[in-house]
């Protein structure tokens, strides 16, 4: 299903990007997640967090990207697309892409290591089930390559979650 041997140096730099997003997230108030889907032809559309400022808590950086890449582009384009993320999608985050039918996920910051960082987000606890479980149980394939080695994913979070 994929691993962090896979992603190059263009999966790095969409990844970089997704952290800026996620800073960007971050000193408007929102929660540092970012999300880049980009499709085979190189066509990019971004999002990030918007769970405070919208008070929206499904507001999330990947599914506020999928609805917007599916708002915007066509089945086929979706179907050949990669979704980037600062962040492992979670569960909620992980079915969306799912039913997008984008087939392949990058992220840098793992689930495990957001949980290091972060136990509870607003006194709830995170939910512990890696994208690549949720993705399992479905009828088709998305590859997942990450976490990649970019500790600036890590770093957006620093001093964020107290």
């Amino acid at each position: 299903m994929g691993d962090a041997d896979r992603i190059d140096d263009g999966d790095l730099t969409w990844l970089r990007r997704c952290v800026e997003l996620a800073w960007e997230a971050r000193k408007r108030g929102d929660h540092p997640f970012g999300s880049v889907v980009v499709t085979a032809d190189g066509r990019a559309v971004e999002d990030m967090n918007t769970v405070v400022t919208r008070r929206d808590p499904t507001g999330h950086a990947e599914t506020n990207v999928v609805r917007e890449a599916a708002a915007v582009l066509d089945d086929d384009e979706l179907a050949s697309a990669t979704l980037y993320t600062s962040t492992e999608p979670c569960a909620m985050c992980s079915g969306a892409i799912y039913w997008s039918g984008i087939p392949r996920v990058v992220f840098a910051l793992s689930e495990a290591g957001l949980r290091e960082i972060v136990a509870e987000q607003e006194g709830v606890p995170t939910l512990t089930l890696p994208s690549r479980e949720v993705f399992a149980r479905g009828g088709r394939p998305v590859a997942v390559d990450g976490p990649a080695d970019l500790p600036e994913a890590a770093a957006v979070h620093d001093g964020f979650w107290v």
